[in-house]
């Protein structure tokens, strides 16, 4: 008993000293992330070290792949002679014509065709070089990313002498394109560094050019403000739809300029339409967990919606993380007998996070640890440290070509409704962060049936409504092979939708959209999986929008029978103010 008490004692003690360390001097450690961060884009030096070292042992203990790789070495410096002599007949000379950073046929001249073929062995060079015998799945991941990262800088399309595209551009406008991309440069510069939003912001003004849909805001919490649009059609169909936006950006990415608002063709078609506006949380809602998000967010939403439209079920759409959310909330409205959906419909939203894509690299337990010292001060992830790794997972597109286009052709791309909405950013709180990665990306919590609302355990295939889902075909965040994870998940009739575009343009797909094209296949609950790439094979394309189908699914599974159209609100939930409302200005 003596040695009990004594070893309680001691167990005590170190308690204390670990919590006296968490008081007094976990500051430091918080301090000393904050400012690596910054350099960083927020991912973690031990994270990306721990790669590093794990594939350098691994690389020096194999004499085998040392000597493949030599030789592969050897067999690419043969092959770049052959192109150095311009031997036209070895069609092993030249490879990777495809790729789009060197479409311009400038480039199959010389000398930019040696500039361009020598880089390109280079980088297969490494890519086979990051697989390591022995190094671990993710470490090898995070390797081939980081060189690729490292080798795109130096690809010849960045600088001036090796691009023939900038040097002919340069000597057509005697320079003037570097002198226009020096003061665009200067000009990006200067708003950056006095925190200024971009031209695409100023141009396309939130509630004067964008969501602009007419509007109530009909109820308003701490978490959201619930906009009931008005009708455009004398009579609606009886089922209202409730659109849950992701809250990583704002929502109008569903309410855009006019010809580009799924919220106004969805309304001009006879529907009710209720959209949530997330608040962007401040340091003060550094709490607000995953459980908020559900009870203040969808669950309070369909409260008032169900006051407004009694004695009728709801159709809910959710757009990325909000169709994650969505899928939560309908598990749990579906397994504990408080149904109140009529459909699921899910626009680019994982359900399932083993394949997630090369986000998956910035999820580990050690990035995880590195991201909750940085927001544990401030309460929230900040704006520029969740743009800077969204940025990275398609730094061709969003880095190095913005960077030829504007820097040294100097050609300013006309801003955009869709362009203003990517540059509005908004934050993510401290607590729903953490469970996010942690119990969703690094876990998969919620695919594996141990996610919890209102602590009671809820899986996908409690879903018992039919499912709409879309995904793109060039999705970055949500990789469509990913996304098509949900009829493996669900219990229930699923009519999946791969249309074209990513994971933004491929959402906002209008019917007048000229290069708009899709595939749409319904899976019964009872039919047999087909993988990705069965699907892919079987299902039937279409040319123009999904929008259309979308909305064709979405009348079938209405009530025949038309009801008048409803006005913003009732006695209980009167109008607040004009949408778009509050929330949507918060910067």
């Amino acid at each position: 008993m003596k040695e009990n008490n004594l070893a309680q004692k001691v167990n005590e003690e170190e308690r204390s000293l670990t919590d006296g360390y968490n008081e007094y001097y976990a500051w430091l450690d918080q301090l000393f992330y904050q400012s690596i961060g910054k350099l960083t884009f927020s991912l973690s030096p031990a994270s990306i070290t721990l790669a590093f070292c794990d594939w350098i042992i691994h690389l020096a203990s194999s004499p085998g792949k040392q000597v493949a790789l030599s030789a592969q070495a050897l067999e690419l410096l043969k092959r770049y002679q052959c192109v150095l002599r311009g031997d036209q007949e070895d069609k092993k000379c030249q490879y990777y014509l495809t790729d789009k950073r060197f479409k311009d046929s400038a480039w199959q001249k010389a000398p930019y065709k040696y500039y361009q073929q020598a880089f390109l062995y280079v980088e297969d060079w490494w890519k086979n070089a990051a697989c390591a015998p022995g190094t671990s799945e993710h470490h090898r991941d995070v390797i081939d990313f980081t060189l690729r990262q490292m080798l795109n800088f130096f690809s010849p399309t960045n600088f001036p002498f090796t691009n023939p595209e900038v040097l002919s551009t340069t000597i057509e406008q005697m320079g003037m394109n570097l002198f226009r991309g020096y003061k665009y440069f200067l000009k990006d510069l200067s708003k950056s560094l006095l925190g200024e939003p971009p031209e695409s912001l100023q141009k396309f003004k939130a509630g004067r050019d964008v969501a602009i849909t007419p509007g109530k805001v009909i109820y308003r919490n701490n978490l959201i403000e619930l906009i009931q649009y008005s009708p455009s059609t004398k009579e609606v169909y009886a089922e209202p739809i409730l659109f849950v936006p992701a809250w990583i950006m704002k929502y109008y990415i569903l309410d855009l300029s006019p010809q580009n608002s799924l919220v106004k063709y969805m309304v001009d078609k006879g529907h009710t339409v209720f959209m949530i506006s997330w608040k962007n949380p401040m340091q003060e809602d550094r709490d607000l967990s995953f459980e908020d998000y559900i009870q203040l967010g969808i669950m309070d939403a369909l409260k008032v919606i169900k006051d407004i439209c009694p004695k009728t079920s709801i159709h809910a759409a959710g757009y990325c993380l909000g169709g994650t959310l969505l899928t939560m909330a309908a598990a749990y409205l579906s397994r504990y007998n408080h149904q109140q959906l009529k459909t699921v419909t899910l626009f680019a939203a994982q359900t399932d996070f083993t394949e997630a894509g090369e986000i998956l690299l910035f999820v580990d337990e050690s990035q995880i640890n590195f991201l909750k010292k940085i927001m544990k001060q401030q309460g929230y992830l900040d704006k520029p440290q969740l743009k800077g790794t969204f940025q990275m997972l398609k730094s061709t597109d969003l880095i190095w070509s913005y960077m030829l286009r504007n820097y040294l052709l100097g050609v300013r791309k006309e801003p955009s409704d869709l362009m203003a909405w990517n540059a509005d950013e908004t934050r993510l709180p401290y607590r729903m962060h953490m469970q996010y990665l942690k119990n969703i990306y690094l876990k998969n919590d919620l695919a594996e049936g141990r996610f919890k609302v209102n602590q009671k355990p809820v899986a996908i295939q409690d879903v018992a409504v039919p499912i709409f889902c879309v995904a793109t075909v060039k999705d970055h965040i949500s990789p469509w092979q990913s996304v098509h994870k949900i009829h493996l998940l669900a219990d229930t009739d699923v009519t999946f939708v791969l249309t074209s575009g990513g994971h933004n343009v491929g959402i906002v797909s209008n019917p007048d959209h000229p290069k708009a094209a899709y595939q749409i296949k319904t899976t019964p609950r009872n039919e047999v999986y087909l993988s990705p790439d069965r699907w892919e094979a079987l299902a039937p394309h279409k040319k123009g929008s999904w929008w259309l189908a979308w909305q064709e699914w979405i009348a079938q599974a209405s009530s025949t029978k038309k009801v008048m159209a409803r006005p913003a609100g009732n006695k209980n939930y009167k109008a607040i103010e004009n949408s778009p409302g509050t929330y949507i200005y918060q910067t």
